[in-house]
């Protein structure tokens, strides 16, 4: 109860703001808004809502299960056509069993959020593209799992390092939390090697904070690695042991929350870690800066690690470090330390794929408080309400002319026509010349084609 307690003093209703959250070992409840936070296998669900977070993990794993049956199925598929030799066989054989032994291992490690009935097909799930946020899935960092748990300690001490070494003579005997935890290693690391008497790692992925909290409390899981490049048959699907160097001390909490729209009151921690955190967030820069800002007291530190390699940005957005450090004082932040990395990064041993990674380690002191952040944009009421009409936007409409398109081309494919039947159909409908039809029919069933062939990345 101690640690309940600990972190039940630090939180705020991510939903309403207030700063009246009861929790308990089983559930949770903001006593001004009354939302209700559920506690799943020792994991608070601390989003802002939580039934929808719920409902949409939940699809996420229904899609993986289906992935991993539709894999064992492909590759008991190949298994019957001709193949040149015993060790093809063999090796495909060894992917699909253990494909199959993966899938019944997820499906007992989540078994606690529930499936409940769903039965929805493979093909489903990827015309309503069940994803949350859009490009994360359970295993978007699946083999950073590995990398904490079972690979063995050169990476993991090399960011510890880097991390205490940005810290300085900081240990205070405060509260850390760590933003974009994962699986949970470094969090578990600093717990360890500090005084905290509270460290919390944050992250939206229960597949990954299940793993983290489970091996942390001393428990091993057992999972199956797919490295990218294997280096035998054997090493295609490697069954690893997770599993801590100790049980963790008290004071190590995993939550479930969106790192945007946290579930804490201000100046709740007094160090923030962002470990490769701030060039994946949606937010821009300057915004979650000011978010960081706000779950610190005056001279509270924060640390960002990683390499600053931002993807899906417009240009001005792209930030380098030294424009990172000059956004700092805007932010009420003063640049104290900074140092670059070189670090080995996903070295597994299964793999020939390794690289070394040169990682930026900055501390900053909050000297002020700023004006807070916005809270990210809700969405409108037709999707938060399910009562409530979805407007006719010109961009829905635009949208369904394209979808009745496609619709029609795939309800001509019978086995009998031709592209130029096709094209010939098309004209008749008046959609478009026969001979304007019959590239564009092509180029659209050679993408349909290359599509279903490539297998989706898990």
């Amino acid at each position: 109860m101690k640690e309940v307690d600990a972190l039940e003093s630090r939180l705020a209703c991510p939903a309403c703001a207030a700063a009246a959250i009861r929790l308990s070992e089983l559930d949770g409840r903001c006593g001004e808004c009354g939302t209700f936070f559920p506690v799943i296998d020792s994991l608070p669900w601390l989003f802002p809502e939580p039934e929808v977070a719920l409902s949409e993990w939940r699809g996420r794993l229904h899609l993986l299960l289906e992935h991993l049956s539709r894999e064992a199925a492909l590759h008991r598929r190949d298994l019957e056509r001709a193949h040149p030799g015993e060790l093809t066989r063999q090796r495909l054989r060894h992917l699909a069993s253990s494909y199959e032994d993966q899938g019944r291992r997820v499906a007992e490690l989540l078994a606690p959020i529930g499936l409940g009935a769903r039965q929805e097909r493979y093909e489903v799930h990827l015309a309503l593209g069940t994803r949350l946020p859009l490009s994360q899935g359970l295993t978007t960092y699946y083999s950073n799992v590995h990398r904490d748990w079972s690979w063995g300690e050169e990476e993991n001490r090399v960011s510890l390092e880097a991390v205490r070494n940005g810290l300085g003579a900081l240990d205070p005997a405060g509260a850390l939390l760590v933003l974009g935890s994962g699986a949970g290693r470094l969090a578990y690391d600093l717990h360890q090697s500090s005084s905290h008497t509270l460290t919390v790692a944050l992250d939206f992925n229960p597949l990954l904070a299940t793993i983290g909290q489970r091996v942390s409390t001393g428990e091993a899981v057992e999972l199956y690695e797919f490295p990218i490049a294997p280096r035998s048959i054997a090493a295609h699907a490697v069954l690893r042991r997770l599993a801590a160097p100790a049980p963790a001390r008290p004071g190590l909490r995993f939550v479930l929350a969106d790192a945007l729209a946290t579930p804490f009151r201000a100046g709740a921690f007094d160090v923030v870690l962002t470990p490769w955190f701030v060039d994946i967030v949606p937010d821009p820069l300057p915004a979650l800066m000011r978010r960081l800002n706000r779950l610190l007291p005056k001279g509270g530190r924060w640390v960002v690690f990683g390499s600053l390699a931002w993807a899906d940005r417009p240009p001005a957005e792209c930030f380098s470090l030294e424009e990172l450090l000059a956004l700092a004082p805007e932010a009420g932040f003063e640049p104290m330390l900074q140092a670059e990395h070189e670090i080995p990064y996903m070295r597994s041993p299964a793999s020939r794929h390794a690289r070394l990674e040169s990682a930026v380690c900055a501390c900053f002191v909050k000297r002020r408080e700023v004006e807070p952040a916005a809270r990210p944009a809700t969405r409108p009421d037709w999707l938060e309400r399910s009562d409530v009409a979805v407007p006719a936007l010109p961009e829905f409409r635009e949208q369904a002319l394209s979808t009745r398109v496609y619709a029609f081309i795939m309800a001509m494919i019978d086995g009998q026509r031709s592209i130029r039947d096709m094209a010939a159909l098309m004209e008749q409908q008046r959609l478009m010349p026969a001979a304007d039809a019959e590239p564009a029919i092509r180029r659209f069933l050679q993408r349909m084609h290359e599509d279903a062939r490539r297998r989706a990345d898990f």
